[in-house]
């Protein structure tokens, strides 16, 4: 069994909204605040994710056709100094 440690917050709403939500006794008002803000915090993030799939697109780079890096890099372990005997 996994032990998570939550943390409280404090938020103050007004009246008649307070109201409304004690009509809706079937609804888990902390689970409705804790998937806000994990949504907000990953709209934050979706910026940065699309400016690094733009840079990646940018800056890739294409090997040539008929390119063999299976080849190169059997080559390369072949050459190390320290490979095993």
């Amino acid at each position: 069994m996994v032990e998570v440690i939550m943390s409280v917050i404090t938020v103050r709403i007004d009246r008649e909204t307070k109201k409304r939500m004690e009509q809706m006794k079937e609804v888990n008002w902390s689970e409705v605040v804790r998937r806000a803000i994990r949504e907000r915090m990953n709209e934050g993030d979706a910026p940065n994710k699309a400016l690094a799939v733009m840079l990646n697109e940018r800056f890739r780079i294409v090997a040539p056709k008929g390119y063999d890096s299976t080849r190169v890099i059997r080559a390369w372990r072949d050459s190390v100094r320290w490979k095993r005997q």
